[in-house]
């Protein structure tokens, strides 16, 4: 891949092979803690080995030339006028992350750069945070910036939040840009402390299963769901003293969940509460290498984004249901926002191609969807490659 996006760079823009700098950065799945981030919980994603590949090289001028090779769209700009066009396209998230190295004051002049993304196109597996952090990286490498990974995790969240305009949270450009070979990321959002937990998959394999069902409601529920936490949070604080629903365990909910005077509020706060328990007791699991505690931990943390906050959907568990029939799989379970999109599956490394066969084959024969299939490796977060 890396000779190949070089060849083409050459095509395009000329020059010598020697001129050109290679950068990597992967797409990420979050592997247990879900709807929690906005709640005051912890996050588990970790880096995987497939994302966006980049050559670029500086200029003598201020014009920076963008291409890529999964779309025909190319784009030329001055550095000196950087705004968000909507005819640019895919082109804004990389515009947003240079701006916001001029914002910080550095002196960033022209380069060509071409893109390569092997992420599959509306899977939710962060196509968009990991081409914000590859610029961030690539920008940092050419001019010389000195900015440390997580200042340009920020940068890379900024750009999609007010260049964009698209109101992520971190969780993405931080597993993207910190993610560390055979681990996962514990991760607060609110704070941005983290800490890695070992993910020895020896035997094996992460198998992610995208639904091809588009993510229509994500948005529009996603904001609900909120509201239906701020609420119940709202109940809890007439009696506790908290900021989030995440700062209190299982016992005390339990002991104070007839504060929340409606159901719908009431089931929500009992999913974050008990998601929150899930990841540290899931984190614990890993550090012990118990890998078979780990898969019944997605699996319960599955069965209450169904049940409890209701984000999944008949596509997400009709491929969670067949994942769970073969023999192999250890854990299932929805990833992203729900009403669509991805699980992710631990599966046995020899039932693998039975896995991708059968839930295939069962899943759209109930469906009517095609689904595809990606089997990843957890690797590192985003860099320049020598």
């Amino acid at each position: 891949m890396q000779r190949q996006i070089v060849n083409k760079f050459l095509e395009l823009y000329g020059g010598e092979a020697s001129t050109v700098s290679k950068f990597f950065a992967p797409g990420r799945v979050n592997l247990i803690g879900e709807h929690i981030d906005y709640n005051g919980g912890y996050v588990f994603p970790c880096a995987i080995d497939f994302g966006t590949y980049a050559a670029a090289r500086k200029r003598d001028d201020d014009r920076i030339r963008f291409a890529t090779l999964n779309f025909d769209l190319r784009v030329e700009v001055d550095v000196n006028d950087i705004t968000y066009l909507e005819e640019h396209d895919w082109t804004n998230y990389p515009k947003g992350v240079i701006k916001e190295f001029i914002k910080k004051g550095h002196k960033i002049g022209g380069f060509d750069i071409l893109y390569y993304g092997n992420i599959p196109n509306g899977s939710g597996l962060s196509s968009s945070a990991s081409l914000e952090v590859l610029t961030a990286v690539v920008v940092n490498d050419l001019f010389d910036c000195n900015e440390d990974m997580v200042e340009m995790v920020k940068m890379s969240q900024m750009a999609e939040n007010q260049f964009v305009g698209v109101n992520c949270g971190i969780m993405d450009q931080f597993a993207c840009g910190m993610g560390k070979l055979d681990h996962a990321i514990l991760l607060d959002c609110q704070t941005l402390e983290y800490k890695y937990a070992p993910l020895k998959l020896d035997g094996y394999k992460i198998v992610i299963g995208n639904t091809k069902k588009r993510r229509g409601l994500a948005d529009s529920k996603y904001n609900e769901r909120r509201s239906e936490c701020q609420y119940a949070l709202e109940c809890l604080q007439k009696e506790l003293n908290i900021k989030n629903l995440c700062e209190i365990n299982i016992e005390e909910f339990e002991k104070n969940k007839q504060l929340i005077d409606k159901e719908i509020p009431r089931n929500r706060a009992e999913h974050a509460v008990e998601e929150n328990m899930r990841v540290k007791e899931a984190v614990e699991a890993l550090n012990k290498g118990d890998i078979i505690t780990f898969g019944k931990l997605m699996n319960a943390s599955h069965e209450s984004l169904k049940d409890l906050y209701e984000v999944t959907g008949v596509e997400l568990d009709t491929m969670v249901e067949e994942s769970r029939k073969i023999e192999g799989t250890i854990g299932s379970r929805m990833t992203g926002a729900g009403f669509g999109g991805c699980t992710v599956s631990i599966v046995k490394e020899d039932s693998v191609d039975k896995f991708i066969e059968q839930v295939g084959k069962n899943y759209e024969a109930r469906t009517g969807l095609k689904p595809e299939f990606y089997v990843a490796n957890v690797g590192n977060g985003a860099g320049k490659i020598n």
